[in-house]
């Protein structure tokens, strides 16, 4: 399993339209149900900055998300949305609780 954290933070005016293409990618993620990918994003309390998990667990390594045009549409212009970041990095879990589905006291959808 591969683990990425990615955290930015984005100009004020452009916060909600960031959170907007977040949103397409979640939409296509859930019609297309693609397998191997867990992911997840928060905006934070500050209301600019984001925070995204992906997990990757592909027989040959690559990320779905690569395949998603939503997702290309919400990488094409980050550059000019963003005020600091993005910094990606890898991760490690450490321990969870009813975070991945699947997971052992994870209630059923």
């Amino acid at each position: 399993m591969s683990v990425v954290v990615v955290r930015y933070q984005t100009k004020a005016d452009r916060a909600d339209e960031n959170q907007a293409l977040i949103e397409k990618v979640f939409g296509e993620l859930n019609a297309d149900g693609p397998d191997g990918l867990r992911y997840a994003s928060f905006r934070l309390a500050d209301g600019v900055s984001f925070v995204h998990v992906a997990s990757v667990e592909t027989a040959d390594g690559t990320n779905p998300l690569n395949a998603s045009p939503a997702f290309a549409e919400f990488q094409r212009e980050i550059s000019d949305r963003v005020e600091d970041g993005p910094v990606a990095s890898g991760a490690t879990v450490v321990g969870s609780y009813r975070f991945w589905p699947g997971e052992p006291g994870t209630p059923a959808h």
